[in-house]
């Protein structure tokens, strides 16, 4: 009989020595937790039901100290080591079998700076939390739609939202980042200081440290224009979506889905479960154009259903929330594309009209406005001439579905790839996609490797999409 996951990391725990174990454990203000012990099936557990893995032990950091300590641990003792934040990573890179689970959940302290609107975040904080301590002051920066999802794997793999062609990416606005690096030593990294592995950061995901601290800029956004507007799943629909925001302010977030209409009190429940187009609005412009906006909303095709009105703006965050608590099961593919053409538009709705289930969606991301007045080579991420970032996200509640989901997934990833670029968003990647990891970084990817062969020679940090370092003779 072959040994379960759970045998495996018993048996890897077992073979750390004993002492070794003990002196981590006194060094730690957090809590070290291993297999068996009474917390051990909480501390392993991850957003995405996928991944039920058995870590040989579970280090839940209370400081920098701890993460720093974990870090030295792992290394010294050739562990696998996977760096947990928010826990939202798809392929489950926040867990492992038989290796060292960092947690950075208990670093969740916040300081807002309004005078020089800035905010600095600790490293397991999540978008509800760095929104609800900036929205005090009627500031924000570019976060995710999730407000469960942390802020470190968002912003490290560059950092999709609502304010994306207001303000850019989340890692455009990142100033300063505190980190620890694969040797156990901690810095602080900026565009004055260590700038190449600041560059590297905004966009390479976690393959260069951890980070405990996030430092962002705020913008001055207080109460928005948002909500859902759904429509039939009709190609003239997207077609005058992609026509409203090439013409529209840089202030309107308008985020375009495809999925199975919920059973929403404002959704017809003729049209509950079938395929439909949805429009995520988020407008942060003058509330006197709020009408306008609704108006324009109205001509993009017949009105299924709408709940569009004025809110503050952590709450448009957590429309989601519900809808895709912890616990599903997810398999996501991501591409680029600079345009919406006619063709892809025929793909979204062909393959749109089989959504398996309710909680699968495709998002199409406007990255366009402020994203594209960073260069290409500014930062990690490369895609500053697109204009989408599509999610292809099949989510679905039962384990028995799993194989109808990710066949869908991946054959509406496969029909859409003559209509994209060559590479995708690192964090819609699934754990299948190493293969594209070069795509994803285009003209950066010899510069990341090279960065990464400084910081990480031994790859320490390879949860992640891997950016191996570079082979010297």
């Amino acid at each position: 009989m072959m040994e379960s996951t759970l045998d495996l990391a018993r048996g890897a725990t077992r073979a750390l020595p004993a002492d070794a174990l003990a002196s981590l454990r006194g060094r730690l203000h957090g809590a070290l937790i291993l297999p068996g012990e009474p917390r051990y099936d909480t501390a392993r557990r991850v957003y995405n039901a996928m991944h039920d893995r058995h870590p040989a032990l579970v280090v839940e950091a209370a400081n920098v100290a701890d993460v720093m300590t974990a870090v030295t641990f792992a290394r010294q003792h050739g562990l696998v080591l996977a760096v947990r934040g928010g826990g939202h990573s798809v392929p489950g890179f926040g867990t492992c079998d038989g290796g060292l689970v960092l947690s950075l959940e208990r670093l969740r302290g916040i300081r807002v700076d309004p005078e020089r609107r800035r905010v600095r975040a600790e490293g397991g904080c999540t978008w509800a939390d760095l929104n609800h301590a900036t929205a005090a002051f009627g500031l924000a920066t570019t976060g995710g739609i999730v407000s469960t999802t942390g802020i470190a794997g968002l912003t490290l793999g560059g950092g999709l939202g609502y304010l994306a062609r207001r303000c850019g990416l989340s890692c455009d606005n990142l100033l300063s980042a505190d980190v620890v690096t694969a040797d156990g030593d901690f810095l602080t990294c900026s565009e004055d200081r260590d700038a190449e592995l600041f560059w590297a950061l905004r966009g390479g995901g976690g393959n260069f440290g951890v980070v405990t601290s996030f430092e962002y800029r705020l913008h001055a956004v207080a109460d928005v224009l948002g909500g859902p507007t759904f429509y039939p799943l009709e190609a003239a629909v997207m077609r005058h979506y992609r026509e409203w925001l090439a013409e529209a302010p840089e202030a309107l977030g308008a985020i375009l889905g495809i999925t199975l209409a919920p059973p929403l009190p404002f959704v017809p429940e003729a049209w509950h479960g079938r395929p439909v187009v949805v429009v995520l609005t988020c407008w942060s412009g003058p509330s006197d154009e709020d009408a306008a906006v609704g108006e324009r909303l109205a001509r993009l095709g017949p009105v299924i259903g709408q709940s569009v009105q004025r809110m503050p703006y952590p709450l448009i965050n957590t429309l989601f929330d519900e809808l895709l608590p912890a616990g599903l099961y997810h398999y996501w593919k991501g591409c680029f594309t600079r345009e919406l053409s006619d063709a892809a538009i025929a793909v979204h709705v062909e393959h749109g009209a089989r959504t398996p289930c309710l909680q699968s969606a495709t998002l199409l991301f406007p990255i366009d406005g402020a994203c594209q007045r960073v260069a290409g080579d500014a930062t990690a991420f490369a895609f500053r001439d697109a204009n989408f970032a599509t999610a292809l996200g099949p989510s679905w509640p039962d384990a028995a579905d799993s194989e109808r989901n990710i066949a869908w997934g991946r054959a509406y990833y496969r029909a859409l790839r003559p209509h994209s670029e060559a590479g995708g968003y690192v964090n819609f990647m699934a754990g299948d996609d190493a293969d594209r990891v070069r795509a994803n970084y285009r003209q950066n990817y010899q510069r990341l490797a090279a960065i990464k062969s400084r910081c990480d020679p031994t790859n320490l940090f390879r949860l992640n999409q891997n950016i191996a370092p570079v082979r010297t003779t």
